[in-house]
């Protein structure tokens, strides 16, 4: 082979910034075509200005000539590494090296092939250093109950491997939470069948006009079966909801539990005293029949107010109180008659969980219970998370039924009842909170504008949080003497004490389970109403 000293050619084609000699051409007399880097030629120093042990002359080329050589070689590497789409390109000229020196990179012969290969092909290959993008770190994020999930665009996502018995459990809380729109869709697609019309429209009639939710009957017709399904079970495991007891209560006596606060939809208040065998109720406070109340208009949806019924649900109204803490319950029940409609919408169900508990009867000293959830729609709008605000103090109905029942008001405060959801609350009584307020007004109720998680992800949708709520029950405050029209200072008398019970509730109780609480005095307990 002939070597050629670059020396002698301009700094800007074969020196590098420095001026000094980078790298010599070796071209071979079986083709003028190949051209091989070498670097080792300069390990020796050689002060003289021509080439050491050269037997014979170099030829003469020019510099224009050897860059368009090393120019058609790289565009010919270029076109066949995009064609065959392998991950080697073609570098520059002059390459970096790691003491970040511009010069040329030696090329070993194992990296460009034989020298047979590369004398027949007559071009040189050059290697270049491709930097790979470092992989994307997967960040696990891990909630509450212990899943490790994956964030997807700030969505947290919920993991395949959730235990079955998580999944049981969303789904019985999705069940619950679609009660309402799958008994009505229910109703409306039997009733396009004309065939069952002799059946619906009697049994319309009857839900139109029926006081069976409201006569005190309501603890005859539960349905024990119903109430103690394992599904409520996995209901009230999901969050979990768990029920304290500060004192025992006296089976002698009847008893108002006012359930606070409201939350969103009272998921609390449904698992505590709508359900057997759950979280407790019996064992704490035994010889208590207990009935929870709602709303007078939830018992006029087809299907929904029957499934109110056998889960042991009554009207809030005024006369269905003091019908249940009266005992009103303990008549017979009333005859079967042709001429009723209920009696034949009542045949369809045969089997045994729609049947009234045939062993019921109702205590005549005491031991009766019903449970309001006191702050009603309008507390809805204040459940904020890490708040307590309570609207107690317009609520003297209760109290004026205590006083003529002679029945101790029992305060429940629920702490974690209000994170179960997020609401964006309107300020400023802009729009949207007056058409709030307006509902409210017609139909009893509002819509608070919320989300939680959803099934498959913990940052959107409509089902609730898996947050811990504890259930405190109070000491009970009864009357200091029964009235039949109690007056406005034994009302107010009576309101300082069960305000000053519902106070020391929160005193003892919010540092163990409400600690995730807003800090200051936005986080502590206070009456808006």
């Amino acid at each position: 082979m002939s070597y050629f000293d670059l020396s002698k050619f301009p700094p800007s084609s074969a020196a590098s910034d420095d001026g000094s000699v980078s790298s010599l051409l070796s071209i071979s007399p079986r083709s003028s075509r190949s051209i091989i880097l070498d670097q080792s030629f300069f390990d020796a120093e050689d002060p003289s200005p021509s080439p050491r042990g050269l037997a014979e002359p170099p030829p003469q080329r020019s510099l224009p000539a050897i860059n368009d050589a090393l120019y058609s070689v790289q565009v010919n590497n270029r076109r066949r590494s995009t064609n065959s789409n392998t991950t080697t390109s073609v570098s520059s000229n002059y390459d970096s090296d790691s003491s970040g020196r511009s010069g040329r990179r030696p090329i070993k012969t194992g990296e460009m092939g034989t020298s047979s290969e590369r004398e027949s092909d007559g071009e040189v290959r050059y290697q270049e250093k491709k930097s790979k993008p470092k992989p994307k770190k997967k960040v696990s994020v891990v909630i509450s109950g212990g899943d490790k999930v994956k964030r997807n665009g700030g969505i947290r996502m919920a993991p395949l491997n959730v235990p079955i018995k998580r999944r049981l459990q969303t789904a019985a809380v999705l069940l619950h939470g679609f009660t309402i729109p799958l008994y009505t869709s229910l109703f409306w697609f039997l009733l396009a069948i004309p065939l069952t019309w002799p059946i619906l429209i009697p049994y319309l009639i009857y839900c139109l006009f029926s006081e069976a939710h409201f006569d005190g009957s309501a603890p005859r017709r539960r349905s024990h079966f119903l109430r103690s399904l394992p599904v409520w079970r996995l209901y009230t495991g999901y969050f979990p909801l768990k029920l304290h007891a500060t004192t025992s209560l006296d089976p002698a006596k009847n008893y108002i539990f006012t359930y606070h606060p409201h939350g969103i939809i009272s998921h609390g208040a449904f698992g505590h005293f709508c359900t057997e065998n759950t979280t407790g109720f019996e064992g704490l406070f035994p010889g208590i029949t207990n009935t929870l109340l709602t709303l007078d208009s939830n018992f006029r949806v087809p299907f929904y107010r029957d499934f109110l019924m056998f889960m042991g649900l009554a009207s809030v109204s005024r006369r269905s109180c003091e019908a249940l803490l009266r005992g009103e319950a303990a008549q017979p029940p009333p005859t079967w008659s042709a001429w009723k409609p209920w009696t034949w919408w009542r045949l369809v169900f045969l089997l045994p969980i729609f049947h009234p508990a045939p062993h019921y009867t109702a205590p005549t000293g005491g031991g009766r219970a019903i449970t309001i959830v006191l702050g009603g729609a309008r507390e809805s709008l204040e459940a904020i998370p890490g708040r307590m605000a309570l609207v107690v103090k317009r609520r003297r109905g209760v109290l004026r039924i205590a006083i003529r029942e002679n029945a101790g008001i029992v305060p429940v405060l629920s702490f974690g009842e209000n994170e179960l959801y997020d609401q964006m609350v309107p300020t400023g009584g802009g729009m949207i909170e007056k058409l709030q307020m307006f509902v409210k007004s017609v139909a009893g109720f509002t819509v608070p504008l919320f989300h939680a998680r959803g099934v498959f992800n913990y940052d959107v949708g409509l089902l609730p949080y898996r947050k811990e709520v504890n259930t405190v029950v109070g000491r009970p405050v009864f009357p200091k003497a029964q009235m039949e029209s109690p007056r406005d200072g034994d009302l107010d008398e009576f309101q300082e004490r069960y305000l000053a019970e519902l106070r020391r509730l929160w005193d003892e109780h919010k540092d163990v389970y409400a600690k995730g609480r807003l800090p200051g005095k936005e986080g502590e307990m206070v009456f808006v109403g």
